[in-house]
């Protein structure tokens, strides 16, 4: 599944919903999945227990809320990604991209 059917299917599955609910608050349950996402990201930074399936979880957690948020807003996820990142940095026009890493 490519990024524009996944952002279809997120849009079937919940756009009235989402709809309802409104940008913002689409947003904050967004906010929150990122939070999760980071929590299990430092678990697995300090070594400590955590499963593979638990931060997978989280990543696809993330990016359904993005897919909704984008939705909400009419952007194509796909179409903006290939738009600012056009097989190349969106800074230093390089692939792999050589911009100073500080």
């Amino acid at each position: 599944m490519d990024i524009r059917q996944f952002q279809g299917l997120m849009k079937t599955l919940f756009f009235e919903r989402d709809t309802e609910r409104g940008t913002m608050k689409t947003f904050a349950w967004f906010v929150e999945e990122v939070g999760e996402l980071a929590h299990e990201l430092r678990q697995l930074d300090a070594g400590k227990a955590t499963d593979k399936a638990s931060v997978e979880q989280e990543f696809g957690d993330v990016l359904a809320w993005l897919c909704s948020l984008a939705n909400l807003a009419g952007i194509d996820l796909e179409q903006a990604a290939a738009a600012k990142y056009p097989q190349k940095c969106s800074k230093c026009g390089k692939s792999p991209c050589e911009c100073d890493a500080t």
